[in-house]
């Protein structure tokens, strides 16, 4: 690809694929010198002080070389950063050459020990990157394409634009956008794992076995974790502590869920459960065994509550020790107006803030609030087509599974 012409691709293709930068230093090897980065990723700068805590926390690192050569760069720890100019504070050699790399997840190539190289994801996570925007840029453009005289809105105040905006961003990310977050955890043997700091719903739990299949686990009517547990007195009264506030005890409900063996795991002792099953002795299948099946018991892969009280999932037993993942969604507003927009829904982020707009302001023809609804509806399905990814051979290849004679 050649170099960034005034297109909308800002970076070489060192920068992308490398994640690195290179400059050359003046022949008089000054200290003092300043290096300006054109990554799309901005600097993190945090400390130059390799013992400090803080020096991890930096995107980045910085080396030169005399020679340009692999396996003669040194790091520098000895600079400031200023929007995403770095200033070497000490001499480096005449005509160096300067590396800025920002960290990835193999540490690089120009870092000779373990310490020297730069570890950690920055550079992944611009990978792919082009074909998103950013909500603040879709703000700007709109403030633009929509906003003055002469255009659909005379005026408007940034922040009210601000606003529907991330109302916008909130409700595509439900049920629109590919903004599907996840995360790999093991069950421990409290069988919880705290909820996700950005979560908001969850899409799909599932445990792996050794060979990276999914098994899928559900929600449970079976039981429920209890918001509240007040401890009661011997009348049944709650009691409170000195500031006049319910005393709070452990659920007793949680505790026999937690040591339960009727999980549907076809592991359960037949003998304990003709004796102790769910509906007495003599039952011969523990609970949604094959005799008397409820299909919405019949889950041989465990099960799942939320438990509000506390914030986290509880698991049943049999998932103890489990490599687990969760997916989930959130509403897209967690970090900051750098939430990244797919340009296959920006079209319909335009369209509904003008209809936000417009819709909320007295004295607006109606005929006109009803146009902007119809189009904000219209560029919405587009969105959710463009970005529901069906590729027509992918429907052939299920159409001619229609065919079969014999499905399982």
């Amino acid at each position: 690809m050649p170099l960034p012409n005034g297109g909308l691709i800002t970076e070489n293709n060192r920068q992308y694929y490398e994640g690195a930068q290179s400059f050359s230093g003046n022949n008089g090897g000054d200290s003092g010198q300043s290096f300006t980065t054109t990554f799309d990723t901005d600097l993190v700068f945090y400390s130059t002080v390799t013992t400090d805590p803080q020096y991890a926390l930096n995107n980045f690192k910085v080396y030169v070389s005399p020679t340009g050569v692999g396996g003669s760069f040194t790091e520098v720890t000895s600079y400031t950063v200023l929007n995403n100019t770095v200033t070497i504070d000490v001499g480096i050699p005449a005509d160096a050459t300067v590396i800025i790399q920002l960290k990835r997840l193999d540490g690089g190539v120009y870092g000779n020990t373990a310490s020297d190289k730069a570890y950690g994801n920055t550079t992944e996570d611009n990978y792919g990157s082009y074909g998103y925007t950013k909500l603040n840029d879709v703000i700007n453009n709109f403030i633009v394409a929509y906003v003055g005289n002469g255009k659909l809105i005379p005026s408007c105040k940034r922040t009210d634009i601000i606003f529907h905006a991330k109302r916008a961003m909130q409700e595509f990310s439900y049920d629109t956008l590919k903004s599907i977050n996840s995360q790999e955890l093991t069950i421990p043997n409290s069988l919880s794992v705290i909820i996700p700091q950005d979560y908001v719903n969850y899409v799909s739990m599932s445990w792996y076995d050794s060979q990276g299949i999914a098994h899928k686990i559900y929600p449970t009517k079976l039981t429920t974790n209890p918001y509240q547990t007040p401890v009661q007195d011997g009348e049944g009264q709650p009691t409170q502590d000195a500031n006049s506030n319910n005393i709070e005890g452990t659920s007793v409900v949680e505790e026999r869920w937690k040591t339960n063996f009727y999980k549907n795991d076809r592991n359960v002792n037949v003998d304990d459960a003709l004796a102790n099953g769910p509906y007495g002795s003599g039952f011969s299948h523990s609970y949604g065994g094959v005799y008397g099946l409820d299909p919405q018991y019949a889950n041989a892969n465990g099960w799942f509550t939320i438990n509000d009280r506390e914030g986290k999932f509880s698991f049943s037993s049999n998932l103890v020790d489990k490599l687990i993942v969760l997916e989930y969604v959130s509403d897209g507003l967690s970090s900051s107006l750098d939430t990244r927009v797919p340009k296959m829904a920006e079209e319909a982020m335009y369209a509904y803030i003008s209809h936000a707009i417009i819709s909320t302001r007295i004295n607006q023809p109606e005929y006109i609030v009803q146009r902007l609804k119809k189009e904000k509806s219209a560029k919405l399905r587009n969105a959710k087509i463009r970005l529901s990814n069906i590729k027509l051979d992918e429907i052939v290849k299920t159409m001619r599974g229609k065919s079969k004679w014999l499905k399982h």
